[in-house]
């Protein structure tokens, strides 16, 4: 479950198939989007992968697509930076800390 904040920045919708990388115990998941309360800044991971991920961890989201030769040289990625909270930070194109 995402928030519908979270999931709007990154263009995201729901039921869209999404990888979960789990950063503090290396495990990763695929599962898909179920649309959360908007402004609640949830990332709920529901049922048996529940197992797998727990609170308070630390995640990373990843979402793919499939582009023609032409289509990935004008691709630009959706990145959403969140503070502990999950309340964006900012957003970019580029995995790049700002100044």
């Amino acid at each position: 479950t995402l928030d519908e904040d979270l999931m709007d920045a990154a263009k995201l919708r729901e039921y869209e198939k999404i990888q979960v990388l789990d950063i503090t115990n290396g495990n990763r998941i695929e599962t898909y989007i179920i649309r959360g309360e908007r402004g609640s800044g949830k990332v709920c991971i529901n049922g048996a992968a529940a197992h797998l991920i727990h609170e308070k961890d630390i995640v990373i989201i990843v979402a793919y697509c499939q582009l023609t030769d032409e289509e990935s040289l004008h691709h630009k990625p959706q990145i959403v930076h969140v503070n502990t909270e999950n309340r964006i930070i900012y957003t970019s194109t580029k995995e790049q800390v700002p100044i």
